[in-house]
């Protein structure tokens, strides 16, 4: 009987998989999306060639809310639905992401997003703002705020990536990561994947809605986003030098860490950690919430939001 090699067993599985699977799960285009995904409120505008979906709520004082690795601006919903009372509230789907997609240099460096968000913001005429992000928005958030201090009025970290985890990566980074499986992703990306991803990120699975999945799901099937997802993983995030941790305790913004006391992705002694290496810093700890305390239990977490904005 003819041995196979793992390699040959997983292009066999790969070829296998898309004869049955892959007309399903085929790539979605921006215009198909946006029926469902865009509002009264969303508009487009160029950036590096790209057409970046954003949306501006209200009147007030800015406040700039960025999402984390495969989320979309819609994570903020809840937020902006208070926020945009008092505040000028201000989102965008991230290049690799949401309904702006991938960029054309396949560069998703900390770097590359810091330079994308200066010349959006400059784009829109937004000067001086508050400004919070959610896991990689965070990192790129504390990043910004470094580079351009005098810019960020307060700085509001949620579960904020940029310190190592000290524990292993999620799955679906290092599917990402591995030769073939990688490839695998580009055409069998079911449902049911990204519903497992999304379990990993809450802690209470019931607040997990059909429509929560559908929106990542198809976040995730718009074209080119598949591979975006895949250039983004294999980029090196992690904070490795001294230039990098001297970056961060050189913010002197006033910030707020709310941090999921239940997240797995980046658990709470990275929140921890963070503050104590942060110089003018506030941890709060929501004991029932995963990885997207704005998402999971955004009430909870708005309270501590205004409270922040609030005191002067």
């Amino acid at each position: 009987m003819k041995k196979f090699s793992i390699k040959q067993l997983l292009l066999y599985l790969t070829f296998l998989l898309f004869i049955l699977y892959g007309p399903i799960y085929r790539d979605i285009s921006v215009d198909e999306l946006k029926v469902d995904y865009t509002n009264k409120y969303s508009k487009f505008i160029n950036v590096d060639d790209l057409q970046v979906h954003y949306r501006i709520e209200g009147e007030g004082t800015p406040i700039v809310l960025i999402h984390g690795t495969a989320s979309s601006l819609h994570t903020w919903d809840a937020w902006t639905a208070e926020l945009k009372k008092t505040n000028k509230v201000i989102r965008m789907d991230l290049p690799a992401f949401g309904l702006t997609g991938p960029n054309a240099t396949a560069d998703y460096s900390i770097k590359s997003y810091t330079n994308f968000l200066h010349k959006f913001l400059t784009k829109i005429e937004i000067d001086t703002f508050y400004f919070a992000g959610n896991s990689l928005g965070g990192n790129i958030a504390w990043n910004y705020t470094a580079e351009h201090p005098n810019k960020v009025k307060k700085l509001i970290l949620v579960d904020a990536s940029g310190l190592p985890t000290n524990k292993p990566q999620p799955a679906v980074f290092k599917l990402a990561k591995t030769p073939l499986l990688s490839d695998l992703f580009l055409y069998i990306t079911p449902k049911f994947f990204i519903k497992k991803n999304i379990r990993e990120v809450y802690a209470d699975d019931t607040k997990i809605t059909d429509e929560l999945i559908t929106r990542y799901h198809k976040m995730a099937l718009r074209d080119g986003n598949r591979q975006a997802f895949i250039d983004r993983a294999r980029m090196d995030f992690k904070l490795g030098s001294k230039a990098n941790l001297d970056k961060l305790k050189s913010i002197e913004t006033p910030t707020l860490l709310i941090w999921g006391a239940k997240d797995n992705w980046i658990p709470l002694d990275n929140g921890k950690r963070m503050d104590r290496v942060m110089q003018n810093s506030k941890l709060v700890v929501l004991e029932n919430s995963g990885h997207v305390p704005m998402e999971e239990n955004p009430d909870e977490s708005l309270a501590i939001l205004k409270s922040f904005l609030n005191n002067e």
